[in-house]
C-alpha cells in the first residue's frame, strides 16, 4: 500500500443514532466490546461533519471540535481511534482534525456516535486505507460503541462475533419512508461513559441481560414489517428497562429531567386517544418521539410549551457515514 502524500485531506458526514434495543455496559471497556448485541436507527438531517488532513512528520497533531481545541478525555478517545487507524495503515504521521456538529451536544442525541463515525471514515480515506463498512465500524467503535452503527447507518445491528465486534446494516432509510421523529431538546450534561461503567453494580443488570435476547428477536421480527407502529413500542419498553438499570447502579444516575418526564406523559396521553406515538431515550435527558408522517404535526404541537424544552427538532431515518467533497479547512 502506498502511503498517502503529506497534505492528503478527506471529509465525511455521519448521523447520530437513536437506540432501539440499546447496549448498556462494556465487558471489555478498552476495546469497547459490549455485553450483548444492539440495534439502532440513524437520525438526520442533523449530522457531524469532520475533516482530517495528514501532516508531515515533526508537526504536532491538531484537533478541534466546534471551534475549540480538544483536551482531556475527549482527546484520549480521538487518539485511540487514530492510533489504531494509523497502525493499520502503517503510517505514524500526525494529523489535523476539524469537526463540527449542527446539533447540540450533551442532550442525549449521540454526538459521539456521529463524531467517531465521521472521524473513522474521513481518516481512513486521508491515510489511504481502503476498508469495508464493517471494518470502518470496528475502528469507530474504539471511540464510542454507538459509532459502529453510525458508520453503517439506517437501522443497524452492532454484533459481537468471537474476537470481532462490528456493525451491519439491517434496513436503509428508504425502507422507513413513513417514520418521523420529533425531538424536544432537554439539556443535561451526563457523561455516558460513566453510566456504562457502572451497570454491573445494578441488581437488575443480570435481568437485563436475560431480557435482551428476547427483545432483539422481537425487534428483528418487527423490522421485517418496516412499520414504525411495530418497531417503536419495543424501543419504548427497552428505554424503561435500560433506565431501571441506570438508576439502580452504584451512583444512582438519573439522567431524566422534569421536561423529560413531561414528554413521556404527553406521549402516553396522545396514545390514549389513538395517536401512534412512542418515546425512546438513550442515556441522556432528551427523548426521541417516534410517530408516522400522518401524525408528525399533531405530535409536535403536543410537545410545545414544555418548560425545559429549548426547541423541537424534526428528524427522519438517515443513511450511513459518507465521504463529502466539502472540507472544513
Amino acid at each position: 500500500m502506498n502511503p498517502a502524500p503529506n497534505g492528503s485531506k478527506a471529509s465525511a458526514i455521519a448521523y447520530p443514532i437513536q437506540g432501539l434495543v440499546k447496549y448498556h455496559g462494556l465487558k471489555d471497556p478498552v476495546r469497547r466490546i459490549p455485553y450483548h448485541d444492539s440495534i439502532s436507527l440513524c437520525t438526520g438531517p442533523i449530522h457531524t461533519h469532520t475533516t482530517v488532513e495528514v501532516l508531515p512528520m515533526g508537526q504536532e497533531c491538531n484537533t478541534r471540535i466546534d471551534g475549540r481545541h480538544v483536551t482531556g478525555r475527549p482527546l484520549e478517545r480521538i487518539n485511540v481511534v487514530m492510533d489504531a487507524l494509523r497502525e493499520k495503515a502503517g503510517d505514524e504521521r500526525p494529523f489535523r482534525m476539524e469537526s463540527r456538529n449542527d446539533f447540540p451536544q450533551y442532550v442525549g442525541l449521540g454526538s459521539s456516535s456521529s463524531g467517531f463515525a465521521a472521524l473513522a471514515v474521513a481518516a481512513a480515506q486521508a491515510y489511504g486505507l481502503r476498508l469495508n463498512p464493517a471494518e470502518l465500524s470496528e475502528l469507530a467503535r474504539l471511540g464510542a460503541g454507538s459509532a459502529s452503527r453510525a458508520v453503517t447507518g439506517g437501522i443497524s445491528e452492532w454484533v459481537v462475533e468471537g474476537a470481532r465486534s462490528y456493525s451491519r446494516l439491517l434496513l436503509g432509510p428508504e425502507d422507513l419512508a413513513d417514520w418521523r421523529i420529533v425531538v424536544p431538546l432537554v439539556q443535561h450534561e451526563e457523561p455516558t461513559e460513566n453510566v456504562h461503567a457502572e451497570v454491573v453494580s445494578s441488581p437488575f443488570f443480570a435481568a437485563r441481560n436475560a431480557y435482551v435476547g428476547d427483545a432483539l428477536r422481537a425487534m428483528r421480527s418487527a423490522l421485517a414489517t418496516r412499520d414504525v407502529r411495530q418497531i417503536a413500542p419495543i424501543a419504548e419498553r427497552d428505554t424503561l428497562n435500560l433506565h431501571a438499570v441506570t438508576m439502580t447502579a452504584a451512583s444512582g444516575h438519573i439522567t431524566w429531567m422534569p421536561a423529560t418526564l413531561e414528554v413521556m406523559h404527553r406521549v402516553r396521553r396522545l396514545r390514549a386517544i389513538g395517536v401512534p406515538v412512542w418515546f425512546s431515550i438513550d442515556t441522556g435527558a432528551t427523548a426521541y418521539v417516534n410517530t408516522d408522517a400522518a401524525h408528525e404535526t399533531q405530535v409536535a404541537k403536543a410537545m410545545e410549551g414544555i418548560a425545559g424544552v429549548s426547541r423541537l427538532l424534526h428528524l427522519r431515518p438517515a443513511g450511513p457515514a459518507r465521504l463529502v467533497g466539502e472540507h472544513l479547512f
